[in-house]
């Protein structure tokens, strides 16, 4: 199996459905990881029908239950024999009230960072088997509403909708920092970047008042095409190794709004409480 693969998460809408699209286009076999297999099976239906490229395969996953994204993991580890882009793309904002994923884990950090950490770490064999693989992860500018508090990375205290989003998002950059220090040594590069303030169905679920306001924007926002830009620039664009564990946006590197982001010992902190998070959730 020597064709190009790469995997998507929320590859049924919006973004990640564009991102889908493109790769298709480029000639990709892609594995569209999603929720829902209904919305999974008609956007299959359309995009394939738009490439011409039928090598779309779904696998249906619940990113939230962190068993899920290991059992995920292990049948395309079973299925294919390379990997040569991983998009971690999927994400929501949450509610108004704090809510918990069937692994007693805030459900906000769940989806948005440790599905990405766990489904990455899981996938490694494969992304280590594939010459120049890449590991794209979808982050925000709403990282600048986000802290690192060792002590509260599940807001169990000072719970917000706009905090729990901002924390998931700083810590997408946090992990492709240090991530990208793991992989000095491997032929792996990683990216994250911010696809701007995209319409499409986010939000569109979420009580809270950040997302009252979000909706109410949507009129001054990007199409999917135009914020999935930088997502399949990353999968795409040659010799940009050398930018490896960069924060990009509008598909150029960018500064995060926060030191944080890119403080060696913090990211490093991060990492070792994400390993314990998700030992957590497949304990339970």
């Amino acid at each position: 199996m020597n064709q190009n693969i790469a995997a998507v998460t929320g590859a049924n809408s919006g973004i990640g459905k564009i991102t889908t699209r493109a790769l298709l286009q480029e000639g990709y076999r892609v594995l569209m990881i999603c929720r829902n297999p209904e919305k999974a099976d008609a956007a299959r239906l359309e995009i394939t029908q738009e490439t011409g490229n039928d090598k779309a395969d779904i696998l249906i996953c619940d990113l939230s239950d962190m068993s899920q994204v290991v059992e995920v993991a292990s049948q395309v580890k079973q299925t294919y024999n390379r990997l040569d882009r991983l998009v971690n793309n999927a994400g929501f904002l949450p509610d108004g009230e704090r809510k918990e994923s069937p692994d007693e884990l805030e459900l906000t950090v769940a989806v948005n960072h440790l599905a990405y950490f766990l489904l990455t770490k899981e996938l490694m064999p494969l992304l280590e088997n594939t010459p120049a693989s890449r590991i794209i992860n979808v982050a925000s500018e709403a990282h600048r509403y986000g802290e690192f508090d060792p002590g509260n990375l599940q807001l169990e205290r000072g719970y917000s909708a706009s905090k729990a989003y901002g924390n998931s998002k700083l810590f997408n950059i946090m992990f492709t920092h240090h991530l990208h220090k793991r992989l000095k040594d491997k032929d792996i590069t990683t990216f994250c970047l911010h696809p701007g303030v995209v319409n499409t169905g986010f939000a569109s679920e979420s009580d809270s008042w950040f997302a009252k306001l979000f909706n109410l924007a949507r009129f001054m926002m990007k199409s999917p095409e135009e914020g999935a830009r930088t997502s399949i620039y990353l999968c795409t664009e040659p010799g940009i190794e050398h930018l490896s564990g960069a924060y990009f946006a509008d598909c150029s590197p960018k500064t995060p709004k926060t030191n944080v982001a890119t403080n060696d010992d913090a990211c490093k902190k991060l990492w070792e409480a994400s390993e314990e998070m998700v030992k957590k959730g497949l304990s339970t």
